[in-house]
Parts: structure tokens; sequence; C-alpha cells
């Protein structure tokens, strides 16, 4: 969940996961934000008590490939019997990234399943990615079903000097191929492939002296796929895909908006959005969200998850203020994808208090789900700063649920 490059579940009383509750958000504080926004913002969210915030249901403790876990742009898809498949990441500092999938019921121990890495064919295993570089480590995975019935994982891989955002299919939904290392989706800014002429071009003149290294059979970055670490894939209604990721504005050390003690000082982050008739081969990107006038000066955009409705477009938004060091997940609205209106401009479900596992942040997943006459959300809760810098207690990422009737006012 950041841009540095540092590469069992609990057995829980399922009345207790669904009971309990969450904070308000007065209506005068709505009507407020809203008067702030300056247009009409379409439908408004339902307030904070509406939700009911559950407990731990992926964390640190018994089963293997515990640590730090995320579900951070992962898919969450219910089945019978109360039980879901939740799609998430290994992201303890202290080993290597990987990816997995937990089926069971939330508040019970949840059978787990991590992906087994390798670099030729993806070995005969409960979920297996081949064709995987060695020392490439993937993490943030989004799962999409394909028209033709075949499944698609889009991931980011950390390696030596890399950083890709791949996409792998698979014909049974186990063993993944990544269909070409050498030709991901998009890169980081930090990746050896990425060129001081095309930082550049895509807005980032502070690197015009960095120089590509280019591997055998890779060719040199365009800038429409430079990007920062946190994307969001989604198929659209008439076919083809739509991206949302993080894009990058430099800022001087004398503008305000640069802040010293952020992981990635002189960055602001942005919310951009690209489009493919395959999936595969991404447009240009177009700036769809940026921190206006109504906006603190530390104010900047970590992701858009966007969770499509009979209504339209509604868009869980990386809340990060830089000066405190913490996340929120901010609701906005939209028809088209392009214009996002923002009535909140402040968190739309409340973290935790100091003590408890989402205190410091709330990293929202691939959208969220309507289920059962409810609507959930599964989301990655972390107690420590974005920086890494101060925690409440030992630091950790764990996976929360809340639900509410009407995610509507």
């Amino acid at each position: 969940m950041d841009e540095s490059w540092d590469p069992s579940t609990r057995s829980l009383d399922r009345r207790s996961f669904l009971g309990a509750a969450g904070l308000g958000l007065c209506a005068g504080s709505l009507a407020a934000s809203r008067a702030a926004g300056g247009s009409d913002p379409g439908p408004l969210p339902c307030p904070l008590e509406a939700w009911r915030k559950g407990p731990v249901v992926l964390g640190r403790e018994g089963g293997p490939g515990d640590g730090w876990v995320q579900n951070f742009t992962c898919a969450a898809e219910p089945g019978e019997g109360g039980r879901w498949r939740i799609w998430y990441s290994l992201t303890d500092p202290k080993s290597r990234y990987n990816i997995a999938v937990a089926e069971g019921v939330p508040g019970e121990r949840m059978e787990r399943r991590i992906a087994v890495l390798s670099t030729g064919d993806p070995q005969d295993a409960s979920f297996a990615i081949g064709n995987l570089p060695a020392g490439w480590n993937p993490v943030q995975p989004v799962y999409l079903r394909l028209p033709d019935g075949r499944h698609r994982l889009y991931f980011w891989a950390h390696g030596p000097q890399v950083g890709r955002y791949l996409a792998a299919e698979s014909d049974d939904g186990r063993r993944f191929r990544v269909l070409d290392p050498d030709r991901p989706c998009l890169y980081h800014l930090n990746d050896r492939a990425v060129g001081g002429e095309a930082a550049v071009a895509a807005g980032l003149v502070g690197q015009a002296r960095k120089v590509a290294v280019l591997a055998k059979g890779e060719s040199a970055v365009p800038a429409r796929l430079i990007s920062n670490d946190v994307v969001d894939v989604y198929p659209l209604p008439g076919g083809g895909y739509e991206m949302y990721s993080v894009g990058l504005i430099e800022v001087p050390k004398d503008d305000p908006r640069y802040i010293a003690h952020d992981n990635a000082p002189g960055w602001v982050r942005v919310i951009d959005r690209r489009t493919s008739e395959d999936g595969l081969e991404w447009s240009e990107p177009r700036r769809v969200l940026i921190p206006d006038e109504h906006d603190p000066v530390d104010q900047q955009f970590y992701y858009l998850s966007v969770t499509r409705t009979d209504r339209g477009l509604v868009g869980m938004l990386g809340h990060y203020r830089v000066q405190a060091q913490t996340m929120d997940l901010e609701w906005c609205f939209s028809q088209d994808g392009l214009n996002w209106e923002r009535p909140l401009r402040r968190a739309w479900i409340p973290r935790g208090k100091p003590g408890e596992p989402d205190s410091f942040g709330i990293y929202a997943p691939q959208s969220l789900v309507q289920h059962e006459g409810r609507w959930w959300l599964f989301y990655t809760g972390v107690n420590s700063s974005h920086n890494g810098k101060e925690a409440h207690d030992e630091p950790g990422s764990v996976v929360m649920a809340a639900s509410c009737e009407s995610i509507w006012a």
C-alpha cells in the first residue's frame, strides 16, 4: 500500500460479527459538505451510523502464510450458507509479497490457498501462477471472469528494479499464466524500463535524468503507461474495460503540498482513468479526480474503487491526509466514470479508535457487494501511519467487514 520497495484467523462469534455498530455523521455536516461541492451531487450516501462494523475476518493468527494481510483492490464473491471467497495479499514487510484466496464464513476460520509461483508453466496446485520471472512478487490482485468463461487476474509484480502491472489468465480458475511479463498493462515510475524521456512526457520533469534499462525483448515504455502502484479494473456493460489508477503530480519543496515526512515527498497522488477493448492494451490516461480549492492543502487521493449500481457509479475514494498520515474511505458518485461528485469530502466508513485494527487507515476492496438484502464491504484496516513511523500497538494490517441495509440516504 505504499511506494517503497520493501518487498490464521481467530475463531469469532458470528453474532458479535454482525452486531458491531459504527459512528454517525449529523445531517447538518452532510448539508455543509454538500454545499461546499458547489453542484448537485446526485444521490447521497447513507450516514455513517448505518454501517455495522465487524471484527477481523482475516488476520495474523493461525493458518499458512499469515502475517500482514490486505484485500486492497480485491474481489469478494458470495456463496451459499453464508460463505464467501475473498481474494487478498500477504504483505508482511519482513517477507515476500504474494496473493491468496480465502473461503469460508466470515467470523469463522477460513480455508486459505496461497499462490504457488513458478517461472515456467503454472504448477498443478489449488492456486498457482506461472510464467512469472524469479524474484517478482505479486500483490493487489484484481479478479475478473471474462465473457468467454475464462478467468483473469491483474496484479502488481514487485522485484529488483521492477514494478509492473501484469495480466494472467486461466481456463480452470486455479492455474494462471502471466501473458507477457515484458509487456505489462502499466509500469511503476520506478521500474527499470522507464526512461527520462517517457517520464517527462508523463509530466514528471524531475525524472528527466532517469536512464531506462531494457532487458532482452523489452521495449521502451510509453508515457501513457506510467503509473503509481494502485489500480482497479472493471468490465464495461457494453464491452471493453475501464481502469482507475493513481497518477502523480510533481510539486517543489517550497510548495505547501510538499510534506517531507510522507513516504513519497514531492508527489501529489491523483486519479486517472483508462479504457481498453481487451483489457490488455490501454488508452491514454484521463485525469478524473484532483484535490481542489475546497480540499485541505495536504489532501491526496490514493485509490478509487467503483461499484456499478442502477443509479450510477458509486466510488470509494482513498481520502489520504498526508500531514496526519491517515487513510479514509470517501464516497463519490458519477454517471460516466469521468465526472465525479464528492458531497462528503470526509470519511464514509468510520475508522476505529486507537487500539482497534483500523485506527489509522481503511483501504477499499474492488467493490461493494449487494447480497441477501444487505450491502457488504470487506476492507483492509491498518493501525499504523502510512509512512510506518507511528502505530497504535504492534503494527499490522487485517481484513475486516462492514455491512448496511442500504448505501443510499
